[in-house]
């Protein structure tokens, strides 16, 4: 066989396990969104999550993974939209972000006006 049809047979076999290893981690990211919308009382938003960022990462034990970022809709009252996330290392949930809100409040006891307290 010659090198170009192994090189394409190996890059197209690459290919594939690509595109079924998101396919697996994108079923397990929406599993974990819907879980936990369902235990903070939220509404999980189109029953899907949209891909958004992929990196090597290596886990614990130090073997190389790829780290998945997807990213949710849901609403706390019906009528809103809210982004929420969940981080696959491998296919292990490694963060899962749901009400992005942070409320800052002014430090009173501050001299500098800007300084907030977290």
């Amino acid at each position: 066989m010659p090198i170009y049809e192994t090189i394409f047979l190996v890059v197209a076999a690459a290919g594939v396990w690509l595109w079924l290893d998101t396919l697996k981690a994108r079923e397990i990211g929406i599993l974990a969104a819907q879980n936990a919308c369902a235990d903070e009382g939220l509404q999980f938003l189109d029953e899907t999550v949209i891909g958004r960022f992929n990196a090597l990462a290596r886990d614990e034990d130090g073997q190389l993974r790829l780290r998945r970022t997807f990213v949710f809709e849901y609403s706390d009252n019906g009528n809103n939209r809210r982004t929420g996330s969940v981080t696959l290392l491998g296919h292990q949930v490694e963060y899962l972000h749901v009400r992005p809100h942070l409320y800052v409040v002014p430090n009173s006891n501050s001299k500098d006006p800007h300084e907030t307290q977290h």
